[in-house]
């Protein structure tokens, strides 16, 4: 029997919190709609995913299972699976990933920054995606 600590460990570390592919997809589509952002600002609560300067606006992509959508959207299909394993880790995991996302939302709102959270279930309909953030950064 394989050692499922190591594994898991290694599929653990593959894992990304930066340039994931919904922020990908995300960024190619800001960026062909002629907007110019910076990446994960570090002297902003929570590094966002894409920051808008002189608008003062602020695009964060979030993955529905890390980011515990079901607890948004009880319709999302994204979010859908629990962990199996560990659940006395995990469960208090994703309520401390839902509760860090609240706060850096409110501080950066007190700070005069507007937030667009776009979650990954909603890149499904790409369409409703681009005219949000047309929207949200002006109409251009």
């Amino acid at each position: 029997m394989a050692d499922v600590t190591a594994q898991r460990s290694r599929n653990m570390a593959r894992i990304r919190s930066k340039d994931t592919k919904p922020e990908l997809v995300v960024r190619r589509l800001v960026h062909a709609l002629g907007y110019r952002y910076r990446l994960h600002r570090k002297d902003l609560p929570g590094k966002p995913d894409l920051t808008f300067g002189p608008r003062r606006k602020i695009i964060e992509v979030r993955g529905c299972y890390w980011h515990a959508h079901l607890r948004y959207d009880p319709t999302c299909w994204e979010a859908r699976s629990e962990a199996k394993s560990n659940t006395g880790y995990w469960g208090p995991k994703m309520d401390r990933n839902a509760e860090r996302d609240r706060k850096n939302l409110a501080l950066l709102e007190a700070d005069g920054w507007q937030v667009l959270v776009i979650w990954e279930c909603q890149l499904r309909d790409m369409n409703a995606v681009r005219a949000r953030i047309g929207d949200f950064l002006g109409g251009k």
